[in-house]
């Protein structure tokens, strides 16, 4: 809980019983690797915060091959946010890559701490703006570097993940084959 509240006065000033509040609306969810936090067709029905493991978000292209998006690792928010807000079906999935530990909240409940919390919606605001950041400055440098450059790449912005998760998965998130990751990883040994 500690890391959560950190992470949100990052964003915004917030006196203890209103921390306390925020935390008292909050669910432990635990995910088995593989298992889907929101997935593509239904309405998403929780904000989640990450607290242990990793998440990517990932979606099938139109020859039915899955591509993994961008992962979310500890201490951020998970949720597919416009449609969570707008209540609507989501297009891509949240899928846990390792066994997760997650801090979430139901529609009403985020609802209720914005009806209840002065100032909630410019901190959200915030919170989301900075994902977004983080997501395009991880993304935009993978359009234009070679092959070996993404996955170095990949390697500084997830140092804990090359030997957790399936290959297939980096893979896909570095937009080259799996036979051509293998013959990175052994080139750069």
């Amino acid at each position: 809980m500690e890391e959560f509240v950190n992470y949100i006065l990052q964003f915004g000033n917030l006196n203890k019983q209103q921390t306390d509040f925020i935390v008292s609306k909050a669910k432990t969810l635990e995910l088995h690797k593989e298992d889907y936090f929101s997935e593509a067709g239904k309405i998403p029905k929780q904000v989640g915060f990450l607290l242990e493991g990793v998440v990517r978000f990932c979606y099938y292209n139109n020859k039915g091959e899955e591509i993994t998006q961008y992962f979310i690792d500890e201490n951020n928010f998970v949720s597919d946010q416009q449609r969570f807000e707008a209540q609507v079906v989501a297009s891509e999935y949240i899928q846990a890559v390792t066994d997760s530990k997650l801090l979430v909240f139901s529609k009403k409940d985020w609802d209720e701490i914005g009806n209840t919390i002065v100032g909630w919606d410019a901190i959200t605001g915030l919170i989301l703006k900075n994902c977004l950041l983080k997501t395009i400055e991880r993304r935009s440098p993978l359009v234009s570097e070679d092959a070996t450059t993404r996955y170095l790449s990949f390697i500084e912005h997830f140092p804990g993940l090359v030997n957790c998760i399936p290959l297939s998965h980096i893979a896909s998130y570095i937009g080259i084959t799996q036979q051509s990751l293998s013959r990175i990883r052994k080139n750069i040994r």
